[in-house]
């Protein structure tokens, strides 16, 4: 209830009670209920009640009222005969002698006048005395027996009057004190009586309240007055707030004896605390002297600065002025100056710096200051990445050559920092992965030169992107050795870039060292054959030296092409030029005139962004100026000009080469050019690692990687609802050119990967990215049906080379089983496993990888054939075998007893063995696969809570910090999340939502644990569930993985377009995801095909490309989507700031006039 100060009762009482003496003796506050009890009577021992609290109505309980004579009453409201009733609150009603009959005429129209004056009086007064008009009540000045004058500051309960909410309106006049009623003592009769009464009478109504008010009292309302509304908001106000104490668990606390008194809603006062909250400009004060203090004391306490930071951030949304705004940020931007001066080398403090001198400076003085920080701090990686990120944003400076340079800047930088840490800390033949300084830079370097491949691609010239990566991994992983500087190393590199060598990916491509020695061997050669011809003797005839400077190639070929026309019999005394332009004009072209570059149609711009993208889907691979590629589609052979424009020059590539001397970064490497160009690769990185998110981020269309699990949320959705509805995929279908394009990827994927195996051999991720890319590539390209396995002839080649590949064997097993060859399958894991104690000890560490796949393909036979008791035994005696730790031999007959106890016995030895290793962080995936294999033999033998709990206490064995930055936890944790989902019947769904959640929470960017939610979800809890779900880690975690389920969900259910717009809105109002092409390409789609909202669409479109200007997709959308929308002078527009911003554009429009006109 608030706590506003009254004023004191009037001195004038002797009028009140004249005043009163007019009224009947029954008028009450209320008079709804016909009450015979005194006014003055009170409970026995009981304190005498103040008189201004004597009034019935505040004392009358309504559970003594009688059903008979309340259903007599009738329902009417209190009429009262001036404001000033309303205003006043009914006193004790006092009786005075009637006057005398004898009375004249005169004397009553002298009392009615004197009764006006004094009320008139007694008005005035009381707006003069009381402190405040929040009042409707002026003869009030004060709280009960409170003889001082009251004070000008009072306090408001910060948690309402709660008497309005138990009437449902606003009390007319002051400060109201009811009994709540008590609903389950009142009768059916009586409630109904209430009820009507409060809502239904007009009286009642709070907007008819308002309206029969005087506007006097509207302006000093407590509740509805602009003054007290200001008042609210002022920094000196203090609020009261109300806690209940807790109880104390210390054991020797006082506790009285006597008895606590409660009040009338049966709350104990004795655990009530009033606590009063210190005003705005109070903690102002206060948390500035804090700051100040602690950042004298820790001066190199990152987390004090930043929280200064953004303390003066919060005192910039409280005022209204702009330029108070600005001093608060000039004063921001002092302190992160001294904290940086103070330690220069923290980079969340040099960011926070740069992102306030964002909010006050322009884009080319906050370039300059970017580039003076990169000049000092050249090594740091996150800086660098910051930069290119604003740097690519940002729509008026974006230009793709200049974004280039500054990749090209940040790899040099980088590069240097590497090799000098090469040369400072040990010789580069003796490099470990023990200096994890070097390992990470090196590792920030690979992800730098990812995204400028990305970038590349994205703004059409995807030529150049696969030759960076050609060029990266021929320097970096084969580089010949040989003792040489980065000069001379580049020199040579040159060489043979510009040579006729097959590149990595092409057919024959045998890399570049070995390149280099058959090179040797075969000048070599040719010297040898040149001293036997001169020893023969005879005429060899004329050579045409070629000049070796490249710059006079274009001469030389003009000279070619002129002695070509003067000996040609047909072209005598005809020029060239004369020729093509005669044949113009035949074809009715005039050289001449003026071009017409207007398009007056905007389909014509609709057919070019068509034509554009099929072109960009087979134009990726870069044309060799001295021999055709194997993979080009001589089909659709281009005119000269268009080649030339896809030979990638060494100058080119010159300045992106460098060096990598771990072998984590040139596994990286591997892994993110299998994973560019779309193959299938596994646990390449935790979802937790900043790679990983930037890889999402940077996406522009939805991998195969997510669309299996999208796939999952969509059917789980479309069971619950009655029609199907879209989903994302629908949204961004790709045109039929991919699968031409996917099939051509595969085999260069395929060839680049085989010749990595050479580097990293025995290395089972990459053995099953080719295996898997062969597949690809042969089914797209014959659509074969049949069960042969197309990779087993592949497999065979890589087996013969290495008979002792266990991982290699079980991987050949598997894919055999993937196309349905079981007993193929069988007899190769047999094989292996017979074979495995003949091995050496460091290859039997991949036992229990190879027993726990052959269960695995066992347990998925069981659950789809028909068989399914035969493949279970079959699988429990192989984890016999592993767990029992004797030599495997094929089954035969079913697991007893005393064997699975002596199984359980062996997998508890064995794992307990792991926790030191697991401790030290040591974790391989033969401990995970040790540990999965252990679940899964719980899981057939005891049940699911037995395996779970494996897992469980296994992933307890590690520490807390480690279990969110392993990719191989990460994998057993899914694994977990798959048997859950498994077992689903023999687990609550309380026990069940908690593994979810936690799931969440230690890796909220996996899709895994976001489709495993919903597929949860849609079985035993409702939508809302899964909606605040999402809403929570939107808010907590905010990331693209996120957003794409939840708007895959909504997008799977009727009647959320509200829902899905703001989901979108949402998303794109993030700083960081601003910059995902793919939230800005789904939400166009959505709003030009599925809403059908042209007006929105549009704005989406120029929205997007002013916040990815680089993503040639996302223009090309708006050219096919907005076709109708936009017209042709709009359209021709956004061709020319394509071209302006140096996006790669193939077709020429006139090619599209030109098929137009025929």
């Amino acid at each position: 209830m608030d706590a506003e100060c009254q004023p004191e009762t009037s001195g004038n009482e002797k009028e009140d009670e004249e005043e009163t003496e007019q009224k009947p003796q029954s008028s009450l506050l209320f008079p709804l209920f016909p009450l015979s009890c005194e006014p003055d009577s009170s409970p026995p021992g009981s304190s005498k009640a103040a008189q201004w609290l004597s009034n019935p109505s505040f004392t009358f309980d309504v559970s003594t009222i009688s059903a008979a004579p309340a259903a007599a009453v009738p329902l009417e409201p209190p009429h009262a005969d001036s404001d000033e009733e309303e205003a006043h609150v009914a006193r004790r009603p006092t009786h005075e002698p009637v006057p005398t009959s004898s009375s004249s005429e005169g004397q009553q129209s002298s009392e009615r006048k004197e009764k006006v004056s004094r009320k008139k009086r007694k008005r005035k007064k009381g707006r003069e005395d009381s402190g405040y008009a929040s009042s409707g009540k002026s003869t009030v000045r004060t709280w009960i027996d409170t003889k001082s004058k009251p004070v000008k500051d009072y306090y408001f309960d910060v948690h309402g009057d709660r008497d309005n909410l138990a009437f449902g309106c606003l009390y007319r006049m002051n400060v109201p004190r009811y009994k709540l009623d008590n609903i389950a003592d009142v009768s059916e009769l009586e409630f109904q009586m209430l009820h009507q009464q409060r809502f239904s009478g007009s009286w009642m109504d709070p907007e008819c309240d308002l309206d029969v008010l005087d506007g006097k009292i509207k302006a000093g309302g407590r509740y509805y007055s602009v003054k007290f509304t200001a008042l609210e908001k002022n920094k000196g106000f203090k609020h009261l707030k109300i806690l209940e104490k807790q109880p104390s668990l210390l054991p020797g606390e006082y506790m009285p004896l006597v008895e606590l008194s409660t009040t009338d809603n049966g709350i104990d006062e004795s655990k009530v605390v009033v606590e009063l909250e210190e005003s705005w400009e109070d903690e102002l004060v206060r948390r500035t002297r804090e700051l100040n203090k602690m950042s004298r004391d820790f001066p190199h306490d990152e987390n004090v600065w930043l929280a200064f930071a953004e303390f003066q951030d919060k005192v910039a949304s409280t005022q209204p002025q702009k330029a108070a705004r600005l001093q608060t940020l000039e004063k921001k931007i002092s302190i992160l100056e001294k904290a940086v001066e103070l330690n220069p080398d923290n980079e969340e403090l040099i960011l926070c710096l740069l992102k306030s001198y964002k909010h006050r400076d322009s884009i080319e003085a906050l370039m300059e200051k970017w580039e003076k920080v990169l000049t000092e701090h050249f090594d740091n990686v996150r800086l660098w990445k910051e930069y290119l990120l604003i740097r690519e944003g940002e729509f008026s400076l974006f230009k793709v050559s200049d974004i280039r340079k500054a990749y090209g800047h940040a790899i040099r930088a980088l590069s240097s920092a590497c090799n000098r840490l090469c040369r400072q800390d040990f010789e580069a033949s003796n490099l470990t992965s023990t200096d994890n300084s070097l390992v990470q830079l090196e590792v920030g370097l690979v992800d730098i030169f990812i995204n400028l491949c990305r970038f590349e691609w994205q703004t059409g010239h995807q030529e150049l992107a696969t030759g960076l990566f050609q060029a990266e991994i021929e320097y970096s992983l084969f580089s010949p050795s040989l003792l040489l500087s980065s000069h001379s190393k580049q020199r040579l590199f040159e060489h043979f870039w510009n040579s006729s060598g097959a590149r990595i990916g092409e057919d024959g491509a045998f890399g570049w060292s070995a390149w280099l020695d058959n090179g040797e061997q075969s000048k070599q050669n040719t010297a040898d054959d040149e001293n036997k011809e001169e020893s023969d003797g005879g005429w060899t005839g004329w050579m045409y030296p070629f000049p070796t400077n490249t710059s006079n190639m274009e001469e030389n070929a003009e000279d070619l092409i002129a002695d070509t026309a003067e000996e040609d019999p047909d072209n005598v005394g005809v020029p060239v030029h004369d020729n093509i332009e005669a044949l113009l004009k035949k074809l009715g072209i005039d050289v001449d005139a003026n071009p017409n570059t207007e398009v007056k149609d905007a389909k014509t711009w609709n057919k070019w962004s068509q034509e554009e993208m099929s072109r960009d889907s087979e134009q990726w691979m870069p044309v060799r100026e001295h021999h055709d590629s194997a993979l080009r589609d001589d089909n659709h052979l281009t005119e000269r000009d268009d080649q030339l424009s896809r030979v990638i020059l060494f100058d080119d590539i010159n300045d992106f080469l460098f060096s990598l001397c771990s072998e984590e970064a040139r596994y990286l490497l591997v892994s993110r050019f299998v994973e560019f160009f779309r193959g299938i690769i596994s646990h390449w990185t935790c979802t937790n690692s900043v790679s990983w998110m930037e890889k999402v981020l940077s996406l522009d269309s939805v991998e195969d990687s997510f669309l299996k699990y999208l796939d999952a949320v969509s059917k789980a959705v479309n069971r619950t609802e009655s029609s199907f509805t879209s989903n994302l995929d629908m949204l961004l279908c790709s045109s039929n050119n991919d699968l031409s394009r996917k099939t051509i990827m595969m085999k260069f994927l395929r060839n680049g990967i085989l010749l990595c195996l050479d580097v990293f051999p025995r290395n089972h991720v990459l053995e099953e990215a080719v295996l898997v890319a062969e597949e690809l590539s042969v089914i797209q390209d014959t659509f074969a049906t049949s069960f042969v396995n197309p990779s087993r002839a592949l497999g065979k080649t890589l087996l013969r080379r290495d008979h002792q590949n266990l991982l290699l064997c079980g991987l050949l097993a598997r894919r055999e089983a993937a196309h349905g060859n079981m007993n193929i399958a069988r007899n190769i894991f047999d094989m292996a496993l017979s074979s495995a104690d003949a091995l050496p000890k460091e290859l039997m560490e991949h036992v229990p990888v190879l027993c726990f796949w052959y269960a695995e393909m066992e347990m998925a036979a069981s659950t789809s054939g028909s068989n399914t008791d035969h493949s279970s035994q079959r699988a429990m005696h192989i984890l016999y075998c592993l767990g029992s730790n004797v030599k495997y031999s094929p089954f035969v007959v079913q697991l007893s007893g005393l064997k699975i106890l002596r199984t359980r016995h062996g997998f508890k030895e064995q794992i307990k063995s792991l926790r030191s290793a697991w401790a030290h962080g040591d974790v391989k995936e033969s401990s995970i696969a040790l540990i999965c294999s252990a679940s899964l033999f719980e899981f057939l033998t005891s049940g699911g809570s037995s395996g779970i709990q494996i897992i469980e206490e296994a992933f307890s064995m590690a520490l807390p910090e480690r279990r969110t930055h392993s990719s191989q936890l990460e994998l057993l944790w899914m694994h977990y999340i798959a048997t859950v989902q498994k077992y689903l019947k023999q687990l609550s769904f309380s026990r069940v939502w908690e593994i979810v959640a936690q799931s969440l929470q230690m890796y909220p960017y996996n899709p895994k644990c976001f489709s495993a939610m919903v597929e949860i979800s849609s079985l035993y809890t409702v939508p809302h569930r899964v909606r605040l779900t999402f809403d929570r880690y939107i808010q907590r975690k905010p990331s693209v993985v996120v957003w794409l389920f939840a708007l895959e969900f909504e997008m799977g259910k009727s009647k959320s377009e509200h829902r899905i717009h703001g989901l979108f809105e949402k998303a794109l109002s993030n700083d960081k995801l601003q910059k995902s092409v793919l939230l800005w390409r789904c939400y166009l789609a959505y709003e030009a095909d599925i809403a059908c909202n042209p007006c929105a669409a549009r704005r989406i479109f120029f929205r997007a490309i002013h916040a990815c200007p680089w993503s040639k997709r996302l223009w090309l959308d708006g050219f096919q989507k907005l076709s109708s929308i936009l017209t042709a002078k709009e359209l021709s527009d956004l061709h020319e700031v394509m071209r302006d911003k140096e996006i790669h554009l193939r077709t020429d429009i006139y090619e599209i006039l030109l098929q137009d006109e025929l």
